[in-house]
């Protein structure tokens, strides 16, 4: 098939360090690729990828050096938008897969090629509803069931879990003596609940994660003041090869999660290293993580506090085949295939 994938530009694919979706994109197409379909990344233009690059712009948005201003950065998406849309109509695909979102849906019309949207994120958002709920009967895949529940009435062609590359990651059967938080310095992530959780099972916690702009000062009120660094460190934010090292050799994985996470794909990527999770039960969690097999889903902190303890019940090796089994990035790239099919002429 001829395939199209629109990426966030915020990001280069893959992300250098942190970056979900730009991840997701990339361990798709190098798994389209392998399959050999012919695909074309509209990204920015310091993505590595076995695709042919359409360049979006000469580098990630967040690089720009008037991008911090969140109003000019806004603007840029919609210039990208342009871009992409502007090539879109000379050049015809089986497919065109958009990763980025409500922006691309008010001008899809003007593609002649068919589009399936990946939804990324949450769809409990205000301004996000009125968008999708404007074009419902657009292509939509889900990245879980439980995404699906603030707009059940969308045109679901699909859902597809997310997908991670097994041999990109290492399987530790032993553990060094700390716990684990990754992901970003917001309050959704739950980092202050991870330091709760880890003083009151009197363990010790590392933190590694990104500050985003907007977080800056959630950080440095909220969760600074909390870290030792002895009990509790915070290691800045990690690339590959420091991430799998650092998940590896953790007890587990403490994500108490504020929010309705759509996916989190911290989780697969812990359990894949032979590292439990352990979550509250908000969001895909209960779609992920196996109670007492891979993990603890917990509904407080106080009873997460008390799985800490109990973390030894669980095999290290049922973490890893879970996720071999059931997200693979080549599983996730056939069920795609699978919803492109669907729709495309």
């Amino acid at each position: 098939m001829k395939i199209a994938i629109l990426s966030p530009f915020e990001e280069r694919v893959p992300p250098v360090k942190y970056g979900g979706t730009e991840l997701v994109v990339y361990n798709l197409i190098e798994q389209l690729v392998k399959m050999g379909h012919e695909v074309t990344l509209l990204a920015s233009g310091d993505s590595k990828t076995s695709a042919r690059l359409e360049p979006v712009f000469s580098q990630s948005i967040r690089l720009l050096p008037d991008s911090q201003d969140m109003k000019i950065r806004d603007a840029l998406k919609y210039i990208g938008i342009g871009k992409v849309i502007s090539y879109l109509k000379k050049n015809t695909f089986d497919v065109v897969h958009n990763h980025i979102g409500w922006r691309l849906l008010p001008f899809q019309k003007i593609i002649e090629s068919p589009v399936v949207t990946t939804l990324h994120g949450p769809l409990d958002v205000a301004y996000h509803q009125k968008v999708y709920g404007v074009y419902k009967n657009s292509n939509f895949i889900s990245i879980s069931l439980n995404q699906r529940l603030p707009m059940p009435q969308l045109n679901y062609i699909a859902n597809v879990y997310n997908g991670i590359e097994i041999e990109k990651f290492k399987f530790n059967e032993k553990p060094r003596d700390y716990f684990a938080f990754l992901g970003r310095m917001s309050p959704e992530k739950g980092p202050v609940q991870a330091i709760e959780i880890a003083k009151k099972a009197g363990v010790k916690l590392l933190m590694a994660a990104k500050v985003d702009s907007v977080d800056k000062e959630f950080f440095k009120n909220k969760v600074e003041p909390l870290i030792d660094g002895k009990q509790i460190r915070y290691i800045g934010e990690v690339n590959h090869a420091e991430k799998v090292e650092f998940l590896g050799n953790a007890k587990a994985l403490i994500a108490p999660i504020q929010w309705e996470e759509p996916f989190g794909l911290f989780f697969i990527e812990a359990m894949v290293c032979g590292t439990p999770v352990i979550a509250l039960k908000r969001g895909s969690v209960p779609e992920i993580i196996i109670d007492e097999k891979t993990g603890f889903i917990c509904e407080n902190v106080s009873e997460a506090s008390e799985k800490v303890k109990a973390i030894e019940k669980i095999q290290r090796e049922n973490c890893f085949n879970h996720v071999k089994e059931n997200f693979s990035a080549k599983k996730m790239a056939e069920e795609y295939v699978k919803a492109y099919l669907k729709v495309s002429h």
